[in-house]
């Protein structure tokens, strides 16, 4: 039961992270947009990854989705993380690393919330 509380905390700190988020990518502020257009992304990148970030905020709430919010989370920040380390660097705009690092505790948190889920994975999870 303890266990089952621990990853509930986690699916809500993943989707606050995501959620916190949004309103820099929907709204357009100056570093969300200098990332984006480092990347060659901006604006349609800036507002899709808004969007799956969103859906897989919502994903990582409800309790029969929790593990298709993980996996799209996974997938976003691992994207995200691949970026900072090829095109952005650690560092952005001197925010002394501080999305890098988040995208790092968010992949982590949403690795660990994937494998406690594991079974409720279609057709490769044991129902």
């Amino acid at each position: 039961m303890k266990s089952k509380k621990i990853i509930l905390a986690l699916r809500i700190i993943v989707a606050i992270i995501l959620i916190q988020t949004l309103r820099f990518k929907f709204t357009a502020h100056p570093d969300s947009v200098y990332i984006f257009e480092t990347v060659g992304l901006e604006p349609y990148g800036r507002i899709g990854i808004g969007i799956l970030e969103l859906i897989a905020s919502i994903l990582l709430l409800i309790p029969k989705t929790v593990w298709a919010g993980a996996t799209l989370t996974l997938g976003l920040i691992g994207g995200a993380i691949m970026i900072h380390l090829t095109r952005l660097g650690i560092e952005v705009q001197g925010d002394g690393g501080i999305l890098f690092y988040t995208a790092i505790l968010t992949f982590a948190l949403s690795a660990i919330i994937l494998y406690a889920q594991r079974k409720n994975i279609p057709i490769i999870g044991k129902n």
